[in-house]
């Protein structure tokens, strides 16, 4: 099968690519900057495996076009995106272009191209908003409550759209915080391991960071990209919750990274509330039984793991 990733680069590129390369697909991927595929390249290295990558980007029509023409896919997954929620205030039009028009775009060329092929929209548990009911499932209301929360609510209806008026394959996984030790220092989870790591090494004194009560439902990327092909291998397409069903605050997380690491967290962390988000989801937790029941999906890495993953690789980083 001819499978074409966008946003390879990223975190969830990497473990969704490297099992459909396991699994004997031809996978061709569109990454941004040669940095973000480095990792790819050394696991299937160029003409010798049957990877193929275009750089460029998502939100040019034009070469989204001539790729899927060179590559006829049979499937596209979505995984391009501005993934960062407090980055979205300050560049909201930035954050549209990638998470809403680059899926539009995608979804009216297999329209126009070929309607057979099947679509792939990574969206994301921030649509439910501020004040979203306990535990959230496929039936909660939307209620973005940032910048990028819209866009990707926004692209969220746009594959249900095309999947009723024109009969497209097309489906929408619902992503709870996934996290591995792929996670740079941009997103909150690299920051605190990356952060112990420096401090361990005496170059750093302390970390600051935001608001520490907010809650999140933390996942493996390496479980949840199973659930990704697994919804495309179903007879319909559908939208699922993919998440844990257990939640924990950001200073849980915190608290559980510095332990690992032998240190008291309280005698290093600093919060500044000056990094609280304008707007932000409080209380995240999915409930995945749909996902469960239809899909045979369960995810495998709990919670406390998770952060011990991400720490070794931090500290393994750090000290070669």
């Amino acid at each position: 099968m001819r499978i074409l990733v966008t946003g390879i680069g990223g975190q969830d590129g990497y473990y969704l690519s490297s099992q459909l390369l396991a699994q004997g697909h031809t996978v061709s991927g569109i990454y941004r900057t040669p940095d973000s595929v480095k990792a790819l390249q050394v696991a299937f290295p160029p003409g010798q495996s049957a990877l193929d990558l275009f750089c460029g980007d998502v939100t040019d029509r034009a070469f989204l076009r001539e790729v899927i023409t060179t590559v006829t896919p049979d499937q596209i997954y979505n995984l391009a995106g501005q993934s960062r929620v407090g980055k979205s205030f300050e560049i909201p039009e930035q954050t549209f272009c990638v998470n809403t028009l680059a899926p539009l775009y995608l979804l009216e060329l297999i329209r126009e191209l070929n309607p057979k092929t099947r679509f792939f929209q990574a969206c994301s548990s921030e649509i439910f908003g501020e004040d979203a009911e306990v535990p959230q499932s496929e039936k909660t209301p939307l209620a973005p409550a940032s910048p990028y929360a819209v866009s990707k609510a926004s692209a969220y209806w746009l594959v249900d759209t095309y999947r009723r008026a024109h009969g497209l394959f097309a489906c929408n996984a619902i992503l709870y915080n996934h996290e591995s030790p792929l996670r740079d220092e941009s997103f909150l989870s690299g920051k605190v391991v990356y952060g112990i790591a420096r401090i361990l090494a005496g170059e750093q004194r302390s970390l600051t960071l935001g608001n520490l009560e907010v809650r999140r439902d933390w996942g493996f990327a390496g479980d949840y990209v199973e659930a990704m092909i697994s919804m495309m291998q179903q007879d319909k397409p559908g939208d699922f919750i993919i998440a844990t069903g257990k939640t924990h605050s950001v200073g849980d997380f915190v608290r559980c990274a510095f332990e690992y690491a032998g240190l008291d967290w309280q005698k290093y962390v600093i919060v500044d509330k000056q990094l609280f988000r304008p707007t932000d989801a409080h209380f995240m937790m999915g409930d995945a039984r749909l996902a469960q029941e239809q899909l045979g999906w369960k995810p495998q890495v709990d919670f406390q793991d998770l952060v011990r993953l991400m720490v070794d690789n931090a500290l393994t980083k750090k000290n070669n």
